[in-house]
């Protein structure tokens, strides 16, 4: 997803083997990145390019009218089975794929404004009825949908629009007597039902319901910092010689605080699993939903009713003002290169909007960095190691005036000492060249050239023609006219760093049934995202903060009390609660070029065996736990068990293959048999697994869902509070993971 597809990998992988050893060496040492980018491109040959075209021809990212009836259809059988959810998808990937003011899109629209209806989506319903009506929907068919505006209307304590609209379907029946007399008479009769709704509402408030998000979308930092647009004020940027820029606090910083509240500088969606078009006529058209079904591919929002782009299928939008803005700034260009970018993964899509942003600042220094940094043959070295500058702050006493002298700039920062949230502090984050293996940037060097090829093959100018006059200055304009080999080597540069400082955003989705009453949820990756000031913080294994977001909006809190100078930390994904410490720091070593030695690396480093039993054997005699290699002995002062570490395995794999058969008829609603399992697989687990193991906390917590599924609460509330302690033993107290058990339980208390 983040590299190319494996095809594409596959095949420079076997190229870079063949080529002779000298051009590997040449490759391999190369010193700059422009170097590199020179080198690797001309290799890029034209039978390449013809597989690479290939391969992007397995997806279907333009308009299709065939595939606009076939969602339709499909759609409209979801809907006569009242999955009304999964007729809504459909409709929208026949939305996608119709053209504009053609009688296929209106008939989406209309259709998907009924499932919408039936979701109780009732502003969308409206909006999707204004649509079908836009883009010409058949005037035969305008009754059933004026009906529906007016049912919407009155759902949402709007009598007075209601009855207009009643009015104009009554003046329409007048006019244009074209329906026959059942369709009259079915159409009559639901008009008396509104209109009795509109009498019953006429001396009600109107009621004007308030998007929930934006409670926490206007919750702001108590006081932005000077230095940095975007932090807190309680925070201070620093920088040093061996571990590069960082942020401290400058002041005592209490639990929950907001510290980061920073907008993406340019963010992706992840495509998902998006298989390439299979052959054969009954599965060209994929029926798989996906994260770009359900979310703006600009703002990220969680959307039913999706705005298509007019020229591909691919890229969708909560709206026509998301979708415009989309268009002025990148997708004019990205368009028509949807198949080549699903084909090339999100880090090379990244890269290419990336450059692509710069465009809309200072062009003229955008392209002197660029231009300067290859002729210099600095732009994939490290950061001078003669970086002993800091950036000042005064961590005295309060009212103490701040030392805003730099004695050196820093990288991001203008000659004031401001870091600079834009494309310039994207361009300072490192790539670490020196540290990926050949292959690799070779990899990335020809995916580039492939992608800047494609450019100039669609006569697209990206970086000229497309760039509205008013969105530079007028003296810049010509500055731009640099040849695609400079911004080739931006898009590498940016390539290479997004390994070692891209962000996932993530978001909750439900997981398991719908008609679950209680429902389990997961974080899933939406996104992948570059943030100038998120990209300051170091990685702890046993962070301070807590991340999270709201559309392209990262926030960061603090998870505990951080004293004024201590660094403020955030985890890069390997987490103390997650993995032992030879896993997190190979998982460190090899995706960001370090070795951890925070201060949960050093404890465990130290006390490697202080940890709790969680995932540990113990007596079935005394309930000590068991010690040792091969044979394991009792703890326990006064008990002398042993038994073979290979049979207690054995055990514990039967073990789980019985909770997976018990699970298993839990989702297949066989409850009584499924707890019957379960209790059985709880005893046994007593006998041999400590209280804290991870199967202990499974079957717990699958023991819970089954007593709520039969209304016992009380059971449900037990069990699942014994599941929460062994969560919380394995992620912490303040872990998603204890996040999504706590939101269980409270479900069964409201419930119950």
């Amino acid at each position: 997803m983040d590299l190319p597809v494996d095809e594409w990998k596959s095949y420079i992988l076997q190229k870079w083997s063949l080529l002779p050893k000298s051009i590997q060496v040449t490759i391999s040492t190369a010193e700059t990145l422009n170097d590199l980018f020179l080198h690797s491109s001309p290799l890029l040959q034209p039978e390449d390019e013809m597989f690479l075209k290939r391969l992007s021809g397995g997806y279907l990212v333009g308009k299709d009218p065939d595939a606009s009836l076939f969602y339709r259809e499909k759609g409209n059988k979801k809907f006569q089975e009242k999955d009304y959810m999964g007729a809504t998808v459909l409709y929208s990937k026949g939305v996608s794929h119709s053209g504009s003011n053609s009688t296929d899109i209106s008939l989406c629209y209309a259709n998907r404004s009924a499932a919408l209806f039936h979701l109780g989506q009732y502003e969308t319903c409206l909006k999707d009825i204004v649509r079908a009506q836009t883009h010409g929907y058949p005037e035969r068919l305008q009754p059933k949908l004026l009906l529906r505006k007016a049912e919407c209307l009155v759902t949402l304590g709007r009598p007075q629009e209601a009855s207009q609209t009643i009015s104009d379907l009554e003046s329409n029946f007048a006019a244009k007597p074209a329906l026959s007399a059942s369709q009259l008479q079915i159409l009559q009769r639901t008009l008396c039902r509104v209109k009795v709704k509109v009498q019953e509402k006429e001396n009600l408030p109107e009621i004007f319901p308030e998007a929930l998000t934006k409670t926490f979308e206007c919750v702001d930092l108590r006081e932005e910092n000077e230095q940095i647009p975007g932090a807190s004020s309680s925070v201070g940027l620093h920088i040093d010689p061996l571990k590069g820029r960082y942020l401290v606090a400058t002041k005592d910083i209490l639990p929950g605080e907001l510290l980061v509240k920073e907008d993406a500088f340019v963010s992706v969606l992840n495509p998902g699993e998006v298989p390439p078009r299979p052959h054969g006529l009954e599965s060209k058209w994929d029926l798989q939903v996906t994260n770009g079904d359900l979310h703006c591919h600009r703002c990220l929002r969680h959307t039913l009713a999706p705005v298509p782009c007019d020229g591909c299928s691919y890229a969708k939008y909560c709206s026509r003002e998301c979708m415009q803005q989309a268009w002025d700034r990148y997708h004019s260009v990205e368009c028509s290169l949807g198949a080549l970018l699903l084909t090339l993964g999100v880090f090379c899509h990244v890269a290419l909007r990336s450059t692509l942003l710069a465009r809309f600042e200072d062009v003229g220094e955008v392209i002197k960095k660029l231009c300067g940094e290859m002729n210099n043959q600095r732009i994939c070295l490290p950061e001078s190691k003669n970086q002993a500058q800091i950036l000042k702050y005064d961590l005295g006493g309060e009212g103490g005036e701040k030392d805003k002298a730099v004695e050196t700039p820093i990288p991001g920062c203008d000659i004031n000492g401001k870091y600079e949230r834009n494309y310039s502090a994207i361009f300072h984050l490192l790539p670490h060249a020196k540290n990926h293996s050949p292959e690799h940037k070779f990899l990335c060097a020809v995916s580039v050239s492939a992608l800047c090829r494609q450019l100039e093959a669609a006569g697209l100018q990206a970086f000229t023609e497309d760039l509205k006059p008013t969105k530079l200055k007028a003296s810049e304009t010509p500055v731009l006219c640099a040849e695609l080999n400079v911004w080739g080597v931006a898009m590498l540069r940016h390539m290479l760093q997004l390994q070692c400082n891209a962000q996932a955003i993530t978001t909750i989705q439900q997981a398991g049934s719908k008609e679950n009453l209680i429902t389990d949820t997961r974080q899933v990756r939406l996104a992948t995202a570059l943030f100038p000031v998120v990209s300051l913080l170091n990685h702890s294994c046993s962070p301070n903060t807590s991340m999270s977001f709201i559309g392209t909006i990262a926030t960061i809190r603090a998870s505990q009390l951080i004293r004024r100078g201590q660094e403020i930390f955030h985890c890069y994904g390997p987490h103390e609660s997650r993995m032992g410490i030879a896993e997190r720091r190979q998982k460190l070593r090899s995706q960001y070029f370090f070795d951890c030695n925070c201060p949960a690396c050093e404890r465990e480093k130290q006390s490697p065996l202080s940890g709790p039993g969680r995932e540990a054997f113990c007596c079935h005699r005394c309930r000590a736990l068991l010690q040792g290699d091969d044979v394991l002995s009792c703890g326990g002062p006064a008990c002398t068990e042993s038994v073979s570490r290979h049979l207690l395995v054995s055990r514990l794999q039967d073990l789980q293959r019985q909770v997976g058969a018990a699970q298993k008829r839990l989702r297949n609603g066989r409850l009584e048999l499924a707890i019957q399992l379960l209790l059985g697989c709880q005893s046994d687990a007593e006998s041999f697994l400590s209280a804290e193991h991870r199967v202990v906390g499974e079957i717990e917590d699958a023991l819970a869902q089954a007593y709520a599924a039969l209304g016992d609460w009380e059971k449900s509330a037990t069990h699942l509070q014994k599941s929460l302690q062994v969560v919380e033993v394995h992620h912490g107290p303040s872990s998603v993971e204890m996040g999504h058990e706590l939101f269980k339980l409270a479900q069964v208390f409201f419930n119950g």
